[in-house]
């Protein structure tokens, strides 16, 4: 199993930014594919960046060129560096890791990011 723990969320004001961090635990060798959703109050959970294995990134297009995904495989964590932050963007983040060992994806609970107008 992995376990995935996000923090740095908080509230920010419109413009600025923010940096949110994913710890990875467990059967780390499994893990393939890391990346991020978020879910809006009242909206769909919505695919945000992902990072492969060999580092390749894709990005949801409301976040190209504010958003950056990156991954430190020696501390087993993945970062997502927010930046020009919008009111739309507020929602809560959930980092997930894919397993292709075990055929499984694994979420983290969450963090809350509110921006503020």
């Amino acid at each position: 199993q992995v376990q995935l723990v996000e923090s740095g969320g908080g509230l920010v004001q419109a413009g600025g930014s923010r940096r949110l961090s994913c710890a990875a635990t467990g059967s780390i060798f499994s893990i393939g594919a890391m990346g991020w959703h978020r879910q809006a109050p009242g909206k769909q959970r919505e695919v945000v960046a992902v990072i492969t294995n060999s580092g390749s990134t894709n990005y949801a297009d409301s976040v190209k060129g504010r958003f950056t995904i990156s991954r430190d495989y020696a501390k087993n964590t993945v970062y997502l560096q927010m930046n020009s932050l919008k009111p739309e963007d507020t929602a809560v983040y959930y980092c997930y890791a894919n397993t292709p060992t075990y055929g499984m994806d694994y979420w983290g609970k969450g963090t809350l990011v509110t921006v503020s107008s």
